[in-house]
């Protein structure tokens, strides 16, 4: 049976390492092919065709909570939102009241300066503050010790390992100087639950805005679920009946009136409008959409009614596929994170190796009061160095980034592809229908005959065929009004062209080898066809009874936006090359306008792959873009394959990034965004890697010699717990891109 994908929402997730230690034990379980959390999000899929209760109960096994999530998008995201509020009050209470303890306990110190224990009022006293601070750790900070418990009981070790440590650590010395204050020397019987209750404070303090700034970086999965209606007007008996959308069939119709959303895929059938497509495509300028043509869920009706038969319902809408790919992407991983992985797997119980051992130079090396100081060290190393900033590094930009490029039109496949983006040196580019409008039109016609004589004769020999040419043929004797005589012996020549018999006459059309296959003179004609292609123009030869009577000329249009992207291309630092099956004359004047100086023309499909291939053996990072199924075998080979979203669906299946606008400027977007959002993880990442390696050496007291004074573990536990706040922050900052071209930056 085919593979399935289950969603889980997770809870007790904390750091990268959490992560592994929930994916290693879920694809353990018999019928699980991959299983993959989402740190940002909080969630597991499971993909293969496992028990849902045998992957709950792995999850629980190994320390951490986990429910089905909602199946429906929007109820899924309302149930993660509600999740998110309840866990945000959560934290701040915890926060209130670890900080009502800890602030009056650490300005006492400050003030009074009398934080040790010499007289037995002193120990009475300060025994009811241990009590106290014992209540505060077991009501705001209990999770941090039920997780560090579970880690060790499934023998590992995570952040709550290292919090549970190290204010653990602080309240049992503490309370050991409270009872038995005589065994330890006068200078070093100084309390820390102060240390404590601050550091479980504004740990819960740091969680609480991070859980606040994460919920921003899914507003762009969240804007998509917004564009579902609830209900669609449908057509029944004559009448319309408002009903639930999920119980819109296959051909039902609908009724869509100006100002309201279009609820499902499908055709139109009566009336005309301008639709709003920009919330899918990108594209500003509304589509006029009129009997026969194609409406998508989410779409904006302005301003007229459209009566319209559903084609695609519930997770079939393209705007439906839409948001499982950017989630799907937004769950994947990108490269660069495995070297985040990798230190994040053995992160932890370094740290409590390193703050081990630290110790024990203090205690066996350091200055009076040894055991103080001690205390001091190993707290502060234990609770500087906890990885979330780490862990959270690259899932909160991958999460911004391809949510961002979702409200652009450029929807990306993965993480992988949006790295890749970043990488490119080269382009190569499909001519027809990439950079040319892909709906060729009839400009010339030069005859010893009428024009429309010809132009009749050709136009009722091509009717029956459906290559692009031929239509544009057909369609030009439509535009004129002219009658078509019923074609005879129909015959189409590979390569060459076709032939047929029109009132009683033999007319061929096709190139100069037609004429030589058939042992025509082509006469004057070859010095006009040359003239026609060194204009971009596709010339064809026409014979009527074995004479070259003229040639006619059909043109692909060059998109109005072409250039403008091929030079943005160019100024990112892309070599753009244009690949076409055409003949070289008339790429060559394409290319030409559009100022392309590589070129490579009359190519099979599978030359196209091939050329791809020669260019990444010569070390080049290859993008390709193209919209056709011809294109498929090059997007698939190339390093990153961008499909034009009007193109074939064989093509936008084999891309990793689909453009959704028919415009080259959707691949200069994705380079851009995908540029962006590396640059964003590398600082992450930098940010992360030098707050721990700064962080740790000056909690264990490196700069002692220097300054006489060891860091607070009160500021170890700020400064970690807002290192993840700078992470999601800095991560956010992405939800500020804006492609050059909307920025007005043309090249």
């Amino acid at each position: 049976m085919p593979e399935q994908k289950q969603l889980f929402a997770l809870s007790g997730v904390s750091c990268a390492g959490c992560v592994r230690k929930i994916e290693g034990a879920v694809e353990s379980v018999p019928g699980v092919s991959e299983a993959k959390v989402n740190l940002a999000e909080k969630t597991l899929t499971v993909v293969g065709n496992a028990n849902r209760e045998r992957c709950i109960q792995a999850v629980e096994n190994a320390g951490y909570g986990a429910a089905p999530a909602k199946e429906d998008p929007r109820k899924q995201r309302e149930q993660q939102k509600a999740e998110d509020l309840r866990h945000y009050r959560q934290l701040l209470w915890r926060c209130g009241f670890a900080l009502a303890l800890g602030i009056p306990l650490m300005a006492w110190g400050l003030v009074t300066g009398e934080m040790s224990v010499h007289t037995p009022a002193q120990q009475l006293a300060w025994g009811v503050v241990g009590l106290v601070t014992l209540a505060v750790m077991v009501f705001c900070g209990g999770h941090f010790y039920t997780g560090g418990w579970k880690a060790f009981r499934h023998h590992s070790a995570n952040m709550d390992t290292l919090i549970a440590l190290g204010t653990g650590a602080a309240w049992l010395y503490s309370m050991l100087v409270v009872l038995f204050p005589g065994m330890l020397p006068e200078a070093a019987r100084h309390v820390y639950f102060e240390a404590s209750a601050m550091i479980i404070g504004l740990i819960n303090l740091g969680q609480a805005l991070e859980v606040r700034a994460r919920g921003k970086t899914s507003a762009a999965v969240e804007k998509l679920l917004e564009l579902q209606d609830t209900s669609a007007r449908v057509l029944r008996d004559g009448e319309e009946v408002d009903i639930p959308l999920d119980q819109v069939q296959p051909g039902d119709r609908m009724r869509v009136r100006p100002g309201e959303k279009v609820p499902v895929d499908g055709v139109v059938r009566v009336g005309s409008s301008l639709v709003d497509e920009s919330m899918l495509t990108g594209e500003p300028v509304p589509v006029k959409k009129s009997e026969g043509d194609y409406v998508s869920a989410g779409t904006f009706n302005k301003n007229g009614t459209l009566i319209f038969e559903a084609e695609k319902v519930g997770a079939e809408t393209r705007l439906s596929q839409i948001i499982e790919m950017v989630r799907a992407a937004q769950n994947s991983r990108v490269p660069i994170a495995r070297m985040a992985d990798q230190i994040s797997a053995i992160f932890v119980p370094a740290v409590m190796v390193i703050a081990i051992v630290a110790a024990l130079v203090w205690f066996n090396f350091g200055p009076d009061p040894k055991a103080a100081h001690m205390l001091v060290v190993l707290i502060s190393v234990l609770i500087i160095a906890c990885p979330c900033a780490l862990g959270l590094a690259t899932p909160m930009s991958v999460m911004v980034g391809v949510g961002k490029g979702a409200e652009h039109g450029v929807l990306i496949r993965n993480g992988k592809a949006l790295q890749q983006a970043s990488d490119l040196d080269t382009l190569v580019v499909d001519k027809t229908g990439t950079l040319t409008e892909g709906a060729p039109k009839l400009t010339d016609i030069e005859t010893d005959l009428d024009d429309n004589e010809l132009l009749g004769l050709l136009a009722a020999l091509e009717a029956g065929s459906e290559h692009p040419l031929a239509e544009a043929i057909v369609d030009a004797a439509k535009d004129k009004e002219l009658t078509l005589a019923q074609v005879e012996d129909f015959e189409a020549i590979t390569a060459h062209g076709v032939r047929g018999r029109v009132d009683g006459k033999v007319v061929l059309l096709g190139n100069r080898k037609l004429l030589q296959r058939e042992n025509i003179d082509p006469g004057k004609w070859p010095a006009r066809a040359e003239a026609l292609a060194a204009k971009g123009r596709t010339a064809m030869y026409a014979a009527v009874d074995g004479d070259a009577v003229g040639v006619i000329a059909v043109a692909d249009p060059i998109r109005d936006d072409a250039r403008a992207a091929v030079a943005r291309l160019q100024k990112a630092g892309l070599r753009v090359q244009m690949l076409t099956g055409d003949n070289r004359a008339t790429a060559e004047a394409v290319a030409k306008q559009l100022n392309i100086d590589e070129v490579h023309a009359d190519l099979q499909p599978e030359d196209k792959e091939t050329l791809v291939a020669k260019l990444q053996r010569e070390g080049r990072k290859v993008g390709m873009a193209g919209d056709g199924i011809n294109d498929a075998p090059a997007l698939a080979r190339a390093d990153v394959g961008f499909a034009i979203g009007a193109g074939t669906d064989v093509a936008i299946e084999t891309a990793d990034v689909t453009l959704m606008r028919s415009s080259l400027h959707g691949a200069a977007d994705a380079i851009e965004l995908s540029r962006a959002t590396l640059r964003n993880i590398k600082q992450n990442l930098f940010g992360a890697f030098i707050y721990n390696t700064l962080g740790i050496p000056i909690a264990a007291g490196v700069l002692y010699p220097f300054t006489g004074a060891l860091l607070s573990p009160v500021i170890a536990g700020a400064a970690m717990a807002f290192s993840s706040v700078t992470v999601v922050s800095n991560a956010n900052r992405l939800r500020f891109f804006r492609p050059s071209q909307v920025k007005g930056v043309q090249s």
